[in-house]
């Protein structure tokens, strides 16, 4: 039974590998598009920069996630948050007042968890495993 537990995960682990590998496959050719458009266009615009940067977060997420085993949970929140900046960058003449405030408070929100994960990391950190 022991030994089906684990071979259960370590294909768990390889199939999570296989995953990642594919997700940093399609970001690296989304990097490629996004930079033959810009060539294309000659110009390059910060909506096309913060799009690099959600895309470089991305990989830096997959590299911390394959050296670690471990996902920390801001990355997401900063690519959140460069995301929800792109849009109103993007959409800023055509969106109204409630969904700008709303775009933006929700940024605010994001921030505001940040600084309470960060806060509990240094105020109240992980105990490490005998062994560890």
């Amino acid at each position: 039974m022991k030994n089906l537990s684990a071979l259960g995960h370590k294909t768990l682990v390889w199939i999570q590998d296989v995953g990642l590998l594919i997700i940093a496959i399609a970001t690296i050719i989304a990097v490629a598009i996004e930079i033959v458009s810009m060539f294309e266009a000659m110009t390059v615009t910060l909506a096309d920069l913060l799009l690099l940067f959600i895309y470089l977060e991305v990989l830096a997420m997959v590299s911390i996630y394959l050296d670690s085993g471990k996902l920390p949970v801001r990355m997401p929140l900063y690519i959140a948050i460069v995301a929800l900046a792109r849009y109103l960058i993007l959409d800023m003449k055509s969106l109204d007042t409630w969904r700008m405030l709303g775009v933006a408070g929700a940024a605010l929100v994001i921030a505001l968890a940040i600084l309470v994960i960060r806060f509990g990391h240094a105020r109240f950190p992980y105990e490490k495993a005998d062994g560890s």
